[in-house]
């Protein structure tokens, strides 16, 4: 099978940016791609993931409240998220290379100006830059995936995810450091320019998918997809995406939650200092935290995008959604006890980074890959969605003294997303395929 799909594609004529590819590339080409797309989401997971790093720096340098500063956080969400479809969009229409170089440069100059705020405007201008620069890069790359790989969106579209979900992981601790010798707005400045200066370089090597072809894929029944093309206009009018949309809203709002909030929470806790040691590995809590965070959130989406490949996407999130459920209130039951808070956080980030390949893959099974990148860009949005949730769990931790209300809601919302898993979405989604079939 795969040797079929890559054969098909080395033959083909695919345009690479503005040229076209010929015969001259191999069967891994299409894995070059890939490896491609991974080291340029990776360069962009420091603007979410790093984050909750800056957040106690600015509060103490400024005084300004860790509710306004985390609107900064919200704003980046909503820029990276809801401009995805009109980026997807350009990607479909013009390739890739573009559209990634634009998103590097504008990466950039997001952490720049975050090293230069000194008031909240300046900060929040920094934020939706980053996050403009952020959306086009993961939007491309992730479309990209999904058209290159028809045959193992799962895989691909978890692998390219999980280089925005592990890309920080083998920063963390330098960024860490580099905060605490040089002060956070050397971090934001130097980071920043490397990070976007890495994805410049390699949006020149990044090639359009072949369009506008059948390729074989996989006819396991297990997951479905199906034979009509849906533009962005005819897939909003289908209530299953309503369905999918409103589960990645509840989903993606507890793991931003406690992507935003690590380290609030750790500190209230008492334990973000506190040494641990795990595996003759000696950490500060917080620190350890993040890092096996950074990994776990990075395996998860190509675990549980092969995972879905082959036991079906609604089966995969009913599993996943569960666990993150029971994760959630280990968490706040436990996670004052420095060890447990690192196991669970990991525990909370592997069964939440998911989404990220499944929904993605989920969308172009359901509505086809001709319009691939600018369907699941739209789909993309409720994470900016989800992110509006954020502020309001530090006004709500505020307000009634404790993290309790916040860990309810987020575990609440995961189980039911679970549910809806698998009573709403997998019927809908049968019905449509079926219909999809009859139209084709």
């Amino acid at each position: 099978m795969e040797k079929t799909v890559d054969a098909a594609v080395a033959v083909s004529g695919a345009k690479v940016g503005g040229a076209h590819a010929t015969a001259t590339h191999g069967a891994g080409f299409r894995w070059a791609q890939l490896v491609m797309g991974i080291i340029c989401m990776a360069m962009i997971a420091n603007l979410q993931y790093g984050w909750t790093l800056f957040v106690n720096p600015i509060a103490d340098k400024y005084h300004w409240t860790r509710a306004a500063i985390q609107v900064a956080f919200t704003i980046f969400v909503l820029t990276e998220t809801w401009l995805v479809p009109i980026e997807g969009w350009l990607v479909d229409k013009y390739g890739p290379r573009v559209v990634v170089m634009g998103g590097g440069i504008l990466a950039g100059i997001g952490w720049i100006i975050n090293a230069h705020a000194d008031t909240l405007t300046m900060l929040y201008i920094g934020a939706a830059v980053g996050g403009i620069g952020a959306g086009a890069v993961y939007g491309t790359c992730v479309g990209n995936a999904l058209k290159w790989f028809p045959d193992r969106r799962g895989l691909a579209a978890g692998l390219t995810a999980a280089g925005f979900g592990a890309g920080s992981a083998l920063t963390v601790v330098p960024i860490s450091m580099y905060i605490q010798s040089h002060g956070y707005e050397a971090a934001f400045l130097y980071f920043g320019i490397g990070q976007g200066l890495i994805i410049f370089v390699l949006s020149w090597f990044l090639a359009r998918a072949p369009e506008h072809r059948k390729m074989s894929v996989s006819t396991n029944t297990r997951v479905q997809q199906t034979r009509k093309e849906y533009s962005t206009g005819e897939m909003v009018r289908q209530p299953v995406f309503w369905v999918m949309y409103l589960m990645f809203v509840m989903v993606a709002a507890g793991g931003l939650m406690a992507t935003a909030q690590l380290a609030p929470i750790a500190k209230d806790f008492q334990i973000d200092g506190v040494p641990v040691n795990i595996m003759g590995l000696v950490l500060p809590a917080l620190t350890f935290a993040l890092a096996i965070d950074r990994v776990l959130n990075g395996l998860t989406r190509p675990f549980f995008g092969w995972v879905s490949d082959q036991i079906g996407r609604e089966m995969t999130m009913f599993i996943a959604f569960g666990l993150e459920a029971v994760g959630i209130l280990a968490l706040y039951k436990f996670g004052s006890n420095p060890v447990l808070f690192v196991i669970l956080t990991g525990m909370v980030f592997f069964a939440w980074g998911e989404i990220y390949s499944l929904f993605p893959s989920t969308c172009a099974d359901t509505f086809g890959s001709k319009y691939a990148a600018a369907n699941a860009g739209l789909l993309y949005t409720a994470k900016g969605t989800a992110s509006l949730l954020v502020p309001l769990s530090s006004v709500l931790t505020a307000a009634t003294g404790s993290w309790h209300a916040v860990f309810i809601c987020a575990s609440v919302m995961n189980a039911i997303a679970a549910a809806l898993a698998w009573f709403a979405l997998r019927p809908m989604r049968r019905k449509h395929i079926e219909q999809s079939a009859r139209a084709a």
